[in-house]
């Protein structure tokens, strides 16, 4: 059928009208507070109460870490400890009563203690010496005693105790302990066989080198499992439930850490799962029933799990979407327990019947007064780097940019080294990003996950390739059309803070800004005051960054603080007075040579934290504080003299 000449030119003229519409610009999300951002409650663990009717996790809401049981049948929560100053994480009910277990340290001191309380609310300290660390290390199999790791009586090494666990629920006392290995060699406590006869043990070399031992409780003999050529890990993960079988994780002979076996009394091993990407842990049920294992799949976790007894998958549907973390699996093996997250929602916990085959919510952490609608979903992206090595980030893109709208943008580094950033709900990401800020969060060579060439590639040299690999980045964030390639700034904590500073330092007109959350800005010092518990690790540490004694040169070279007269950029810190690992004189020393420059310096301290800061309203002050810095000397531009506070 033909086209009638009057019905083209209502077509053509349909057209030119709609051609002559202008296009609608994009809307913008609602803008929120850094307090709504973090509204959302934090949670982490999951421990079943020994009839299975309840689980015991943490979490925030009430300001600070506190324990919380909630109800599996009906979901109702139930706050257990009433701290109101130092953050409390509940480990575990007892295996035969709903006494509870939990650790705990002073403001952020690291100098963690175990405490037990009853249900009436009585709490027992399980640690006299008020200068010890200690850390929960699990249940007997036969449920009778509980093992704990101690540096008591040397702090520089944890020793492991038992001690029996049997009494009245209403007692927060406990019973005898007993030494069950005296740790004079700076050996880690990994795993321990259901008949407690032997117990796995590993040494770090380096970061990039382990060995793996077998203590025989017995004899008395620790005998080297792991003899081997090169740089090396060893992991132990669990026994078999015979105990003539050692699992573990280990990357010999591979790019990846995968799962293998050691037959304890030949000496045979067998590799039992790999993937092409790390195996992060292997965990058994308590019979056996099923094993699982979580893989470090591109930045998320991807959780396997196999029926024990033929080694098939167990398909497990009706799962939300989402990285599945934390899994947890009743010692009756009907139940099991599971974090879902994503970067544009928080952890919830689930609970998972393997009879019914239903998955059940029992947290819902995310604030109302946030359009869900409204977060940005990180995206994992690659770049090549100045030596042809492949770059992995993840990139976080403002919504509602207009076409043609450049915004400016700020790279975020992880802690470490040998950190990685990951597809998780990050309430500092999404409040800079909800305000105008491209993020890229750059996993430079030197983080985990990537296989261990890519994992060494940094050795000895901090401050020179890795900071490479985040100069080099800038050339992504410039190809990218709606980013403002003249505003771009770079974030961190810990390591990632001093990735910060090193690069105002090294490379000044890189970058417009700095954000430095408790950074390292010189090395000697660090690596000097170094906890006297983290004495087993030290060497490796000193073969990865430097030994301040036959290194001072290097380490005095890499160190942004002896650097500071090149620093011509503003920047901000924020520091806890009660860390332990980057001093509060490091900030101070590093703020005072920054400004001698004229250079716009911002001071933010907090009195009552530690290494990383675990208070609701200190989170809040805190990325408040960073976002009006970078909206005054990074959307803004802003020149004012530098701050003296």
């Amino acid at each position: 059928m033909k086209t009638s000449t009057a019905n083209i030119c209502a077509l053509v003229a349909l057209l030119v009208i709609n051609s002559c519409k202008p296009k609608e610009e994009p809307k913008k999300p609602q803008l929120y507070s850094m307090a709504q951002f973090m509204d959302i409650v934090q949670i982490n663990g999951g421990a079943f109460s020994p009839d299975e009717t309840k689980v015991l996790i943490n979490s925030k809401e009430t300001g600070i870490y506190n324990a919380f049981e909630i109800d599996i049948k009906t979901g109702e929560k139930k706050q257990v400890t009433k701290s109101t100053d130092n953050a409390v994480f509940s480990d575990s009910y007892f295996p035969n009563d709903n006494r509870i277990l939990f650790e705990s340290d002073k403001g952020g001191n690291e100098i963690t203690h175990l405490y037990v309380q009853t249900p009436e609310g009585k709490v027992n300290d399980l640690i006299q010496d008020s200068t010890a660390k200690a850390q929960f290390a699990g249940w007997s199999y036969n449920k009778k005693m509980m093992y704990y790791t101690s540096n008591s009586r040397d702090k520089k090494y944890f020793d492991l105790y038992k001690i029996e666990v049997e009494g009245k629920p209403s007692e927060s006392k406990m019973y005898p302990v007993s030494l069950l290995y005296k740790n004079e060699q700076g050996l880690d406590v990994s795993a321990i066989s259901n008949d407690d006869r032997y117990i796995a043990l590993t040494k770090s070399t380096t970061t990039n080198n382990s060995d793996m031992y077998l203590l025989d409780t017995q004899s008395g003999k620790t005998k080297l499992l792991s003899e081997h050529k090169g740089d090396v890990q060893f992991q132990p993960q669990y026994f078999s439930l015979d105990g003539k079988k050692l699992f573990y994780l280990t990357n010999q002979g591979s790019e990846f850490m995968y799962l293998a076996s050691y037959d304890l009394a030949g000496g045979a091993t067998e590799k039992v799962e790999e993937a092409p990407w790390d195996l992060m842990y292997a965990y058994q049920s308590r019979s056996g029933k099923y094993r699982l294992v979580a893989i470090n799949n591109d930045a998320r976790t991807e959780i396997k799990i196999y029926d024990g007894a033929t080694n098939q998958p167990v398909q497990i549907a009706g799962l939300p979407e989402g990285d599945i973390t934390g899994v947890n699996i009743s010692d009756s093996e009907k139940l099991m327990t599971f974090y879902v997250s994503s970067s544009k929602s928080p952890s919830n916990l689930f609970v998972y019947n393997f009879e019914t085959k239903e998955a059940k919510q029992l947290t819902n952490t995310m604030t109302k007064e946030i359009d869900p609608a409204h977060l940005v979903a990180g995206e994992v992206v690659r770049f090549k780097s100045y030596d042809g090595l492949e770059i992995p980030c993840l990139l976080y893109k403002p919504l509602g940019l207009a076409e043609g709208e450049k915004v400016p943008a700020l790279l975020f580094i992880h802690g470490g080294p040998g950190g990685q950033t990951r597809l998780n709900y990050s309430p500092i990401v999404q409040h800079i990003v909800n305000h105008g800020y491209v993020v890229l969060a750059v996993n430079n060579r030197g983080s985990s996950g990537y296989g261990k060439s890519f994992y060494a590639a940094d050795d000895r040299k901090h401050g020179d390739a890795d900071l490479k690999d985040c100069v080099e980045s800038k050339k992504l964030l410039a190809g990218l059309r709606y980013v403002d390639a003249g505003k771009i700034g770079i974030m961190g904590g810990s390591y990632g803070g001093y990735m910060t500073m090193a690069a105002l330092a090294f490379t000044p007109e890189e970058f417009n800004v700095g954000v430095n959350l408790f950074g390292v800005t010189n090395w000697l010092r660090t690596l000097k005051s170094i906890p006297p518990w983290w004495a087993a690790f030290r060497d490796a540490l000193y073969a990865e960054l430097g030994n301040p004694a036959t290194d001072s040169v290097a380490l005095y070279n890499k160190s942004p603080l002896f650097h500071a007269d090149k620093i011509t950029k503003p920047f901000i810190v924020l520091q806890g007075t009660n860390d332990p690992r980057v001093l509060k004189v490091e900030s101070d020393e590093m703020v005072a040579a920054a400004r001698k420059n004229g250079v716009p310096v911002e001071y933010v301290l907090f009195p009552d934290e530690g290494h990383g800061f675990v208070k609701k309203e200190n989170n809040i002050k805190a990325n408040e504080e960073i976002l009006k810095f970078l909206d005054k000397y990074l959307k803004g531009e802003g020149n004012a003299p530098a701050s003296e506070e």
